[in-house]
């Protein structure tokens, strides 16, 4: 002996210590097998629709999934909508007279360009009427999400003409117009009334499929108005409906999308001029248009 080593095992201990070795091995390699394949143990668990348990994910939805698709934005209940309002006249018309008396086809007839207008006895006039409130309107449905465009805003030198009003709302593929206006009738006679297509066909006039959803347009409106601005609806013309059908306006005629007109007071009736002269009165007509057009483009 050296090194304090002890003598070798015989052969016969040697022997017996590689059998046991060689049966442990493969009895461990299947625990761990049997082990590793335990439930939840595998990123292929579910891979045949299994229901085992897995960890939850942290990683962001991808775009395509529908909990990453962008919702509408809070509050935006006209999101997508295209909404044409259309100031009545325009403040520079009566320094074009000839180019807005010049006549215009309205598909069952013809009829002037344009006119100026009427106005209250102190001079102040629809078509300034018409613009103020027309912005008040724009201001809310664009509030709502709406997307809003006007067929002038004093910007251009005389109308558009009738037939090129409804032009204008037919190419934008409006969801809905409303083209905003004051009466001049005598005075006494008060309060609003909204104007609704008639049935007509006739030259390029053809309002059957728009009969329908605008008089729902108008009905909406009517109601969302009077709440608004505490008017009644007029007295004198449409039976004291607040609606009032006609066939003799190109605006109405050539239209191909759902259009009203609404005449927001009589301009020449004292009372009636005190409010459509007040700028808190005509915010709440702008509230009441802007919620009557967002009442019918959510039914």
């Amino acid at each position: 002996m050296s090194n304090g080593s002890f003598p070798p095992e015989s052969g016969r201990r040697g022997g017996t210590l590689a059998i046991v070795l060689a049966a442990l091995i493969p009895a461990c390699c299947v625990a761990f097998w049997l082990l590793s394949s335990s439930p939840g143990g595998s990123k292929d668990d579910d891979a045949d629709g299994g229901s085992g348990p897995t960890a939850p994910s942290t990683s962001s939805p991808s775009p395509s999934s529908p909990s990453a698709t962008a919702s509408p934005a809070s509050g935006k209940p006209l999101q997508g909508k295209v909404v044409v309002i259309d100031p009545g006249h325009n403040p520079h018309n009566r320094d074009h007279p000839s180019q807005i008396a010049r006549l215009v086809d309205i598909g069952t007839n013809e009829k002037e360009c344009d006119t100026t207008g009427t106005a209250t006895n102190s001079g102040y006039a629809e078509a300034s009427f018409t613009l103020d409130v027309a912005r008040r309107v724009r201001t809310a449905l664009e509030a709502r999400g709406a997307t809003v465009r006007f067929t002038q805003d004093g910007d251009r030198p005389y109308g558009p003409c009738v037939d090129e009003r409804a032009e204008i709302g037919n190419t934008a593929h409006a969801d809905a117009v409303v083209s905003v206006h004051a009466d001049g009738a005598a005075a006494g006679q008060r309060g609003f009334h909204v104007i609704l297509p008639k049935s007509v066909r006739g030259g390029g006039a053809d309002t059957s499929a728009i009969t329908a959803p605008s008089r729902l347009l108008g009905e909406r409106l009517r109601s969302r108005f009077a709440k608004a601005t505490g008017s009644e609806p007029a007295q004198y013309i449409g039976d004291g409906s607040g609606l009032d059908v006609r066939g003799d306006l190109g605006g109405l005629n050539l239209s191909t999308v759902p259009k009203v007109f609404i005449e927001c007071g009589n301009m020449r009736d004292p009372q009636d001029a005190a409010e459509l002269t007040d700028a808190a009165w005509r915010e709440r007509a702008g509230h009441g248009i802007a919620q009557g057009i967002t009442d019918f483009l959510n039914e």
